[in-house]
């Protein structure tokens, strides 16, 4: 019987063994797999007792390498076999790591790399990545070209999650954001002390309602326009031909639409501006006054996405198209809709224009008609991202404005008609080149060429003349610099050519005259740069020089650049800033009727003599506290522009037609509260400015300037939420300077006798805007917004210029020139 039990027993063990094979395939144990390989290789394993149970493999060949019979046992259990010595491997179960890589914008970054000692993996559309590693010690690193490269250990990532991680901009190393909503969301300040514009978080400003450029950064400290116009900036008591105007690298000798009422740049691909008006970087050159950087994104899609949008002014369309995987093309376009509909808003525009020139008002002989005024821009933008460590970028831009109108006059009964008109085109190309050699180490070749055209014809009826005036403006440049890397330290090296021809020309038919000036100047430029922050981050030092040689004038200028920034505790920081610049061309003012009295300013090279190569020195200091919501930011300010001449101020009364060279001081200081309230923001800034010529050959050698707007306010408010964004503001600032006859004795020898140059001012200016903005989901592929806006809702009758000439009776008949009234607009906008 014991032994019938005993067989029974035998034969189950025997069936359970089988039914074991038979499940494992001809399968055995990795315990005797491994042990096996021991004996076989004279190695060890170390392991965690439980973490092998119950796992078969294929058996290995016993003429394998030890190396192919581990690679073979990694693919077949998954597990990590990591080298401690030459006789000693230990055994892991693998972690997986995973994410979505963002830029600041929340786009995702597709083709990022994310590699260990031993393997790697890329994102995809998304920006997903998924990756295992050993153990939570593995070092990761994360590389995306144009973006700082993130090391991180394993066991800092978010194992339980997919975590969604931020890459920083290379470029934000040389200037990180120390403060988010400088006024509003969108305007930040920077570490080196300038502002940056962030259109993609932006919320709203009073009287816009779109992110036009260079209307927002009106609204900072210190930038403002003396004749309410976006071609005619002035930062710190400067004149606008004295800011450097940037897009994409690209410098832009043409800013505006409608001859100074809105900006020439699209703003549905402008998607970033910085302002700077002291401490300028190294690598910028031109700008005494200040620089306003615009740049476009630098994000290659990867699902199509557009928008297009309506207003009283103009249409815009705005496509951006994946091309295959590693490339995008972005393409904006923007036209004038008076050809469909002229709307009240264009007619108060075109009125604000036009008033007191030629196109609006001719002789008492002659009549105007058929007055039309079109504009458009398009831009293309190609990105283009070949492997994780080079990227390119492509843009090309056109800017046209046409102003046409007809001069009729009777002759002997018949009348007979001629057409006059004025015309401003811009053409400009880059080309952006970035190589990320290693984590350390990236270069960037910049090359552009842009184009500039301003012309009109006069066409004088009673005369039967014609007068063609055009101004030409070449430029060609390439920039060449390296950016170096090492722990607390960044370092910038470059080199600059610049090639600038400006033509002027005057013809006139009857009787025939021509007159053409063309000058060429060529500039080469060597710059470095070096900049420390501690490891605490509460300070930050940017040094750099520039230094500048002019081969026509055989001259060398070397322009030292200085940045420190310090905080004192933690609501504190304290600033200096300091520079010196140069730059070689300026827009003079021959006669007040230049280009039909419309666009009077024509680019002009400097001769070194008569036209002098204007230079500047600033210094700055500064002191910002920001606490619960507050922010406070107080600075001051010394400024001198050798250089100038009295055509580039705009003079229109006293030394309207006088050609001297001079200078100006300015002592200024700016000051900026704002206090942040969930969804409300509110503002309130000062700006003082003292701002002198010395004309040292004029009869008055040191009187108040044309910009002198020695008091400046802005008091502002802005709510925003997920749907709605409304704001209104206040702007009040002193009237302009400017020169009157002499009383009892206006005219003397057919020429008006002017009292003290500049002793009396215009009237004050007051303008209060508002504006709304709503947004909203039209379904899951469709979203929307519509808004509206009023500028100068109390309709004030604002002088922004005056001018005098003489009658038939010799007096001084007094004309002035007037801000726009009140002023409304209003767009549907549809993004996809």
């Amino acid at each position: 019987m014991l032994k019938i039990k005993y067989i029974t027993f035998l034969i189950s063990v025997l069936i359970c063994f089988s039914v074991k094979a038979q499940a494992n395939d001809g399968k055995m144990s990795i315990i005797q797999v491994l042990n096996e390989i021991s004996k076989s290789h004279n190695v060890n394993f170390n392991y965690k007792s439980d973490l092998l149970k119950e796992i078969y493999v294929i058996p290995l060949a016993d003429d394998l390498s030890l190396n192919t019979k581990i690679e073979t046992l990694e693919q077949q259990t998954n597990l990590i076999f990591t080298k401690i010595s030459d006789v000693v491997f230990s055994i892991t179960k693998p972690i997986t790591i995973c994410g979505y890589l963002r830029d600041n914008l929340e786009n995702p970054l597709y083709g990022a790399t994310i590699n260990t000692k031993h393997n790697y993996t890329v994102t995809n559309d998304d920006g997903y990545f998924e990756i295992k590693v050993p153990s939570l010690a593995t070092l990761l690193t994360i590389r995306f070209i144009g973006f700082k490269t993130i090391e991180r250990q394993a066991q800092f990532f978010k194992l339980n999650s997919c975590e969604a991680i931020t890459l920083i901009e290379e470029a934000e190393v040389f200037s990180s954001v120390v403060l988010n909503g400088y006024i509003v969301k969108g305007i930040d300040k920077q570490q080196d002390g300038s502002i940056a514009i962030d259109y993609s978080k932006f919320t709203l400003l009073p009287g816009l309602i779109e992110s036009d450029v260079l209307h927002t950064v009106q609204a900072l400290p210190g930038v403002l326009s003396v004749d309410e116009t976006v071609s005619n900036i002035n930062i710190r008591g400067g004149s606008h031909d004295q800011n450097l105007m940037l897009w994409d690298g690209i410098k832009m000798y043409q800013s505006s639409h409608f001859f100074g009422l809105i900006s020439s740049f699209n703003p549905q691909i402008t998607q970033t501006a910085t302002v700077i008006n002291n401490g300028t970087d190294a690598s910028y050159t031109d700008g005494v006054s200040g620089t306003i950087d615009m740049h476009s994104s630098k994000t290659i899609e990867s699902n199509f996405k557009g928008s297009f949008g309506i207003n009283l002014l103009n249409a815009d369309l705005f496509l951006n198209a994946p091309i295959g995987k590693k490339s995008s093309v972005q393409i904006a376009g923007r036209k004038s809709i008076d050809e469909l509909v002229r709307t009240p808003t264009y007619k108060t525009y075109f009125e604000r224009v036009t008033q007191d020139t030629e196109v609006a008002e001719n002789t008492s002989n002659v009549s105007n008609s058929n007055q039309a005024f079109d504009f458009y821009d398009a831009s293309l933008r190609w990105l283009y991202k070949p492997s994780d460590k080079d990227f390119l970028r492509l843009n090309f831009m056109l800017v046209h404005n046409d102003l046409t109108f007809d001069e009729s006059a009777l002759f002997n009964g018949v009348e007979e008609t001629r057409e006059s008109s004025i015309s401003q085109n811009s053409i400009s190309v880059g080309l952006n080149y970035r190589r990320q050699w290693n984590d350390k180490l990236s270069t960037v070749l910049n090359v552009y060429n842009t184009d500039y055209t301003l012309q009109a014809v006069n066409a004088n009826v009673m005369a039967e003349q014609r007068f063609l005036q055009e101004n030409l403006v070449s430029e060609t440049s390439a920039k060449l610099e390296g950016f170096y890397t090492q722990n607390l330290w960044q370092f910038n090296l470059g080199y600059n050519f610049i090639e600038s021809e400006i033509t002027n020309l005057n013809d006139i038919d009857v009787p025939r005259f021509v007159r053409r000036d063309s000058e060429v100047l060529r500039e080469q430029a060597v710059f470095a740069q070096t900049q420390f922050e501690n490891d605490t981050k509460d300070l930050s030092v940017k040094l750099g020089v520039r230094a500048n040689y002019l081969e026509k004038f055989d001259e060398l200028i070397v322009e030292p650049r200085l940045s420190i920034r310090k905080a004192l505790g933690n609501h504190v920081e304290l600033e200096a800033l300091g520079e010196f610049k140069h730059q070689n061309t300026s827009q003079i003012i021959n006669f007040q009727n230049d280009f039909l009295g419309v666009e009077k300013r024509r680019w002009q090279l400097t001769d070194n003599d008569s036209i002098p190569i204007i230079k500047s020195k600033q210094a700055s200091l500064g002191l910002l506290y920001k606490n619960k919501g507050w922010l406070i930011d107080a600075k001051v300010y010394y400024k001198k522009v050798d250089g100038i001449t009295t055509q580039s101020q705009g003079f229109t009364t006293k030394y309207e037609f006088e050609k001297e060279k001079g200078s100006y001081d300015v002592l200024g200081a700016e000051f900026l509260v704002r206090k942040n309230f969930n969804h409300l923001n509110t503002w309130l800034s000062y700006s003082y400015i003292k701002n002198d010529y010395t004309f040292k050959t004029l009869e008055e050698i040191e009187f108040p300037s044309n910009f002198d707007i020695t008091h400046a306010f802005t008091l502002g408010t802005t709510y925003s939420d997920e749907s709605w964004s409304i704001s209104a503001g206040l702007n009040y600032r002193l009237g302009k300077p400017t020169s009157i006859p002499l009383v009892e004795n206006e005219v003397t020898g057919n020429a008006i006798n002017f009292d003290k140059a500049n002793n009396e001012r215009l009237q004050d200016y007051l303008r209060i805007d508002a504006s709304a903005l709503y947004k909203f989901k039209i379904n899951k592929v469709f979203r929307s917004e519509v808004g509206m806006s009023a500028w100068n809702i109390s309709d004030v009758k604002n002088p922004i210029n005056n001018y005098y000439r003489i009658d038939a009776d010799d007096n001084a008949i007094r004309f002035s020139r007037y801000s726009l009234g009140i002023t409304t607009n209003a767009v549907l906008r549809v993004y996809f």
